[in-house]
């Protein structure tokens, strides 16, 4: 069956996670599984190499290893409480299927094995080891995103619904599966849709904008093209401000100016600028 993969894990976007996921499931009718993943034992990178006598290395691997029991216990009951306070929140939303899944190991290989069935993976914007004092991104972000074979809906700090969106849109491979997927999906289906493309305003910008426009207009969406010059970071950001925009959708590879957003230095400054979600597309 057809899901809403919700990364989860103990930061405060866990909270914003579920209600974007839940909107998302309400609007799909696709079931929501949550993971959570705990990371491997800490034994595993335990070095007692060092000049030990051998009875004072027996000890310290003992007491190691009695700790390291004691913390994967504390790390199971955690993310099983997560768990459950997930599916609260999504049972409250109104989502009819809600699965939950605990998993050892890396984030990217259970990645690859639960979203052969997934059509949308969410992550929040940062997580419980960023650094909230600098705005630093959670480390996981970019390696979900590079990795994800699905769309990847990075949840902002908390969740509003709204009614408005916006396509950043330059040509690309990405940014046309962006607007493929919004033309063919009821995810953002009955919501107003502006989409953007950052340039001059030439006759050749103006009719590769309006192709996708056209494509989306003819699946029913209300759908405003512009064109804008600028820095995008700061077009885009001011655009969202401006007209209230609660979702951005972007690819998130290539080497033009708008998909170099996502990954990357201008990117980190996009997402900080833009307090809203984001839907990214490789």
């Amino acid at each position: 069956m057809s899901k809403i993969l919700a990364l989860v894990d103990g930061s405060i976007y866990a909270d914003s996670v579920c209600g974007i996921a839940g909107w998302a499931a309400l609007r799909t009718g696709l079931t929501v599984e949550v993971v959570h993943v705990l990371g491997r034992r800490m034994s595993s990178s335990f070095d007692l190499s060092g000049g030990l006598e051998p009875g004072q290395r027996s000890a310290l691997l003992e007491e190691y290893t009695r700790l390291d029991e004691q913390h994967g216990k504390l790390a199971q009951q955690k993310g099983r409480a997560l768990l459950t306070a997930a599916k609260t929140t999504l049972d409250g939303i109104g989502v009819a299927k809600v699965e939950t899944t605990l998993r050892r190991g890396d984030l990217l290989e259970a990645l690859a094995d639960l979203e052969a069935d997934a059509q949308i993976v969410v992550i929040g914007k940062r997580g419980e080891a960023a650094d909230f004092a600098r705005l630093h991104l959670g480390s996981n972000l970019e390696r979900v995103v590079r990795s994800a074979k699905v769309p990847v809906l990075v949840a902002a700090r908390a969740f509003t619904p709204f009614d408005h969106f916006l396509i950043a849109y330059d040509g690309g491979k990405s940014a046309s599966r962006a607007v493929d997927y919004v033309a063919a999906s009821p995810l953002l289906k009955g919501l107003r849709c502006t989409i953007l493309s950052v340039g001059a305003e030439t006759p050749e910008n103006r009719s590769r904008l309006e192709a996708p426009a056209s494509l989306l207009r003819n699946a029913g969406l209300d759908v405003d093209a512009q064109l804008s010059n600028g820095e995008p970071e700061e077009v885009i950001s001011a655009k969202v401000e401006a007209e209230n925009i609660g979702l951005l959708v972007m690819g998130a590879y290539g080497h033009s100016r708008i998909r170099s957003l996502i990954i990357g230095s201008t990117t980190t400054e996009m997402v900080r600028r833009c307090k809203i979600p984001v839907l990214m597309f490789r």
